[in-house]
């Protein structure tokens, strides 16, 4: 019967989307976009044939784009298990999800503390009980940071909330609607492996690369056990040049730095220079403004 009471709900969403399509990522990311979108949004090209974001963390971007009700094939991509399996749950099974995101998060208001390292500490069974994991974690952990030890294992201590919204209903069928929507190939797959193959002329590709490091200490770039190197960096630059020289269309964010500045130098006419905040610090009084580039590849 409440399974019934879902699956009518979801059909009844699916309808308001039609006329209010708005969606926002469903899970918190370090770097995510949100705050940056009006800006972001003076670079999108008018018409694409395909969209291309291989790294996709809290995929701001794709949920801004598909709100706006541009019509595109999208191949959504990132190194993060998680992460990716909570995406293909979001668009294929978010009904079950729902289900167990709702027991969450009434677990949780009871015991707090005891029932997050208790969830922490348990692994899932299924694929479905692992993306709601995930979730509920990521809703109710320090600060919403992905962070993970040597082993791959998640190990974040618990936030300050009193009543987090582990299960935005709403939001999450809004979500799977515009994943199936755009056709979502949504993929376990290192960057390289996506933008030296696919992309082709007439394709939108955005990159959001874990940042390079502002400083020796301000490594921001754990979002897996693997982590994002100064080669990496370099790679990408290449890349991007490739991505060019077959006239796709490339957005990039980065931190601002004289490394990243001289990786790009090719593309100078074509960068910004942004102020972004960012709540990672443990200490609130030194969550400053991050100066952040935007580099694109065309006017």
């Amino acid at each position: 019967m409440l399974q019934q009471k879902h699956a009518e709900h979801s059909r009844s969403e699916s309808e308001q989307y039609k006329y209010n399509h708005i969606c926002y990522p469903f899970v918190k990311w370090a770097g995510g976009k949100t705050q940056l979108l009006r800006t972001l949004n003076k670079h999108i090209p008018s018409t694409f044939n395909q969209y291309f974001e291989p790294f996709l963390g809290g995929g701001a971007m794709f949920y801004y784009l598909s709100s706006k009700n541009l019509r595109f094939i999208s191949y959504l991509s990132d190194t993060n298990e998680d992460l990716i399996n909570a995406y293909k749950i979001v668009k294929n099974k978010v009904e079950e999800l729902i289900l167990l995101l709702e027991r969450h998060e009434k677990e949780f208001n009871k015991s707090h503390e005891e029932y997050y390292y208790e969830l922490r500490a348990k692994p899932p069974r299924t694929a479905i009980e692992r993306a709601a994991r995930f979730i509920a974690l990521n809703k109710t952990c320090y600060n919403g940071l992905y962070r993970v030890n040597g082993k791959g294992e998640f190990n974040v201590p618990i936030g300050r909330y009193r009543k987090p919204v582990i299960c935005d209903s709403t939001n999450l069928r809004r979500v799977s609607i515009a994943l199936r929507q755009s056709k979502a190939n949504i993929t376990l797959k290192n960057y390289k492996d996506v933008l030296s193959k696919y992309p082709v002329e007439g394709d939108f590709v955005y990159l959001d690369p874990p940042y390079s490091p502002a400083s020796e200490t301000a490594y921001f770039t754990k979002y897996t056990h693997v982590g994002f190197t100064g080669k990496d960096q370099e790679d990408l630059a290449d890349i991007f040049r490739i991505l060019t020289d077959r006239n796709c269309r490339v957005l990039l964010s980065n931190s601002d730095t004289p490394f990243i500045r001289q990786l790009y130098k090719d593309f100078a006419k074509y960068s910004e220079e942004v102020i972004a905040m960012r709540a990672i610090n443990s200490d609130s009084s030194k969550r400053l403004g991050h100066k952040e580039l935007l580099i694109r590849n065309y006017p």
